[in-house]
Parts: structure tokens; C-alpha cells; sequence
């Protein structure tokens, strides 16, 4: 059952600006986690604060628990929609305690029990008589989501919340956060532009550009099986070397491809490749040359041009140190043969 469905949803900003969501459609699931993804100025954090009822859309209905929120002649404020919002940066009020950040807003009767009960839910019991500037970075994320889970929100809606914390915290905060969020059973769309958190949290992402939905699949659909070029690009490294559609598979120069999705003989195609495609060995007379190397710890990431004047990128373990201009021969292995028109 779909707990929220945006249908056509529209909004611009200024009647000459681009809209910045565009027609958007969607649906999510009780229970289930989506995520939000794309470059700067895409429209997730309007779509966000359109679900919210912080903005209004020029066209469109947004539907919650079977019940129109917004829709012609209809706009249900923040405040009546059931829905739970962490913004990027917290936003906790400085003056009030733990406790009663946690309990802004609820009703008298029960309210002590459950700021102890969702206090207790992210790892906090015992932090109530504390204030926010008292606390760590991932500790004020904690009381933001407490707060905005103490009233037991229909939906949780999350702005950028892993931004303003380091490497480490951030990872950590991420399962912290999952893991709350499957134990309460609550709905969730988040909104990122990181592909790794993506990818952790999530049960389904969708990717947007200039404000509408280029695709929205599991996290392995879009990286194994991306719908659009742009897709291909921004979900993972990606190169796309030109192939021709023979009687043998799609030819490239890295190998042939099988043709999976019986594209005609003669087409001209572009084939995705990602860097854990790319296998390369040391060949004196090889027609591949290494023109990068890039250490990132886990791995060492090569790039490869080839005779064409062509790149490609290998991700070899990070013990492997090979020289910039060694020639090298380079063989593609791709799992899931992925095509785009050529141009």
C-alpha cells in the first residue's frame, strides 16, 4: 500500500526561473525508505518541502495515507499532515533542554513518558536536563530525530541529515538511523547528493534532474541497469566507449559485448563501462597507455587511454603501483551490458 503518491506535482519559483520540480510523479511504500538523489539544484529539497506542505505546488496532488493534502483549492498545513522533518542543520532551540526540544509540541498528558521513551529509542536516556550546545554534532542529530519521531509521524522526512558531520560519524550516524527507522516501521524519503548513503539506507532511490525523475529503482538497478545516460554518469564512475553492432556483439575496443537487447546489426552505439569492468596487464607492445593513478586507499583507480585517444578506468586493489606511461593491454569483463545511443 502506497502511504504517499505525488502525482504531477509542479512548482516554479519566479514566473521567468526554470521550475524546480517539473511534473513529478512518485510513490512510496508503508515502511519504506526512499531516497532523494541528485546534483545541486535539482529539486530535492523542494520536493522535500513540498511533501511537507512548506511550499505549495502550482500543479499537482500530493496524497498521504489515502487523504489529498495538497491538491486544487486544498493545501493541509505542516502542522496537520503527520509528518516528521530533520533539517540539515538541526534546528534546535538553544534555550530549551534535551527534554523539552523533544517535547516542543507534544500534548501535556504523556509527554515526560514519551520524550524518556524516544529518548531512549536513539541512545540518549539520561540526556534530557542537558542543552544543545552541550552536546556533539552527532548527539544534536539524535535529539532532531527524536523530536521529530515523539510524535509518531505517519512519514519521516530528512533534509541533507548527514552533512555537518565528519567521515566516520557520518557512517555511524547512518545505521544509527536506519536501524531507528526499520525498529519503529516508519516511512521515510530523504533527501542526499551523497550516492554512498544512497545506496545504504535506502530500499528504492530516485535520481532527479532539473526537477523531475530521471529513474527510481532499487540501488542495484541504478547502478547495474541505469535508465538514462545521465543516470549512467551521476550514480557511480562511469566511462562510454563507441561500439558497433556486428553478427558477433557490439564491438569495441576493449572486447566484444554480447547483444543483449538485439540492437540492429550496424547501429552505433555508446557502452557504459565502470571501473570494476576494466582489467589491464603490463604489455610492452600493449595498445593501452596508464596516463593516471589515483590512490584512494581501498583502491588504486588507473586511467587508460587507448589508441583511439579514448579513457577508460580500472580499479585494481590498492597494493597495485604501476607507473604513469607503461604500456598495458586492457580486456573489458561487463556483467550487465548496458547501451546509450551514439552521440
Amino acid at each position: 500500500m502506497d502511504l504517499l503518491v505525488l502525482d504531477r506535482v509542479s512548482k516554479r519559483f519566479g514566473p521567468s526561473d526554470a521550475p524546480a520540480v517539473d511534473g513529478l510523479s512518485l510513490q512510496v511504500a508503508e515502511g519504506e525508505i526512499l531516497a532523494l538523489l541528485g546534483p545541486s539544484g535539482c529539486g530535492k529539497t523542494t520536493t522535500l518541502r513540498l511533501i511537507a506542505g512548506l511550499e505549495t505546488p502550482d500543479a499537482g496532488t500530493i496524497t498521504l495515507r489515502g487523504r489529498i493534502v495538497t491538491g486544487p483549492g486544498r493545501n493541509v498545513p505542516p502542522e496537520e499532515r503527520g509528518t516528521g522533518i530533520v533539517f540539515q542543520d538541526y534546528a534546535l532551540f538553544p534555550h530549551l533542554t534535551v527534554g523539552d526540544n523533544v517535547g516542543f509540541g507534544l500534548l501535556r498528558g504523556g509527554r515526560r513518558t514519551r520524550v524518556d521513551e524516544v529518548l531512549d529509542l536513539v541512545g540518549l536516556a539520561g540526556f534530557g536536563s542537558r542543552y544543545p550546545h552541550e552536546l556533539s554534532g552527532g548527539q544534536q542529530q539524535r535529539v532532531a530525530l527524536a523530536r521529530a519521531l515523539a510524535p509518531a509521524p505517519a512519514l519521516m522526512l530528512l533534509d541533507e541529515p548527514f552533512s555537518n558531520l565528519d567521515a566516520d560519524l557520518r557512517a555511524q550516524m547512518r545505521d544509527e538511523v536506519e536501524r531507528i527507522l526499520r525498529t519503529t516501521g516508519t516511512t521515510a524519503v530523504f533527501v542526499t547528493h551523497d550516492q554512498e548513503e544512497a545506496f545504504t539506507l535506502a530500499d528504492r532511490v530516485g535520481v532527479l534532474q532539473d526537477g523531475r525523475v530521471e529513474q527510481l529503482a532499487p540501488p542495484q538497478q541504478l547502478y547495474h541497469r541505469p535508465a538514462t545516460r545521465f543516470v549512467a554518469s551521476f550514480v557511480g564512475a562511469a566511462d562510454f566507449l563507441p561500439g558497433l553492432v556486428t553478427a558477433q556483439g557490439i564491438v569495441t575496443e576493449v572486447g566484444t559485448f554480447a547483444n543483449v537487447d538485439q540492437l540492429r546489426a550496424g547501429d552505433r552505439v555508446d557502452v557504459m563501462i565502470r571501473p570494476d569492468d576494466i582489467t589491464f596487464v603490463p604489455q610492452p607492445d600493449g595498445v593501452g597507455t596508464i596516463t593516471r593513478r589515483y590512490f584512494r586507499g581501498s583502491e588504486t583507480l588507473y586511467c587508460i587511454r587507448l589508441p583511439s585517444g579514448h579513457r577508460v578506468h580500472s580499479s585494481q586493489p590498492s597494493a597495485s603501483v604501476l607507473p604513469t606511461g607503461m604500456r598495458v593491454r586492457a580486456e573489458a569483463h561487463v556483467l550487465h551490458v548496458v547501451t546509450f545511443p551514439s552521440g
